[in-house]
């Protein structure tokens, strides 16, 4: 178990813990920039590194002549996620552990 380089950065960590906590085939639209707290431009950088890695998908159309991009976490997505955080929570309890042999 080894920590997962693309989502160890941490406003890719908060993009792919925020898809994490919807059902399988639901997205995000525009809250996700709030939720994570960036820019748009950072977003966008953000979310292209988790598309070309396969850990979203991200869907652009348009609603009436408003533009709008939906965001979901794909399967392998949500398994490097899942992979993340127990890798995360192996050095937490490794780390407890130790303090309490002290």
């Amino acid at each position: 178990m080894s920590a997962d380089d693309i989502i160890h950065q941490s406003t890719r960590l908060r993009i792919m813990a925020a898809l994490n906590t919807l059902e399988r085939r639901e997205a995000l639209e525009f809250t996700l920039k709030a939720m994570i707290e960036t820019t748009d431009g950072n977003l966008g950088a953000h979310l292209d590194t988790l598309a070309k890695a396969g850990y979203v998908d991200v869907e652009k159309l348009f609603v009436g002549r408003r533009p709008r991009t939906r965001i979901r976490a794909t399967t392998i997505g949500r398994r490097a996620f899942r992979g993340h955080v127990a890798f995360l929570r192996k050095i937490i309890g490794e780390a407890e552990a130790t303090r309490g042999r002290k």
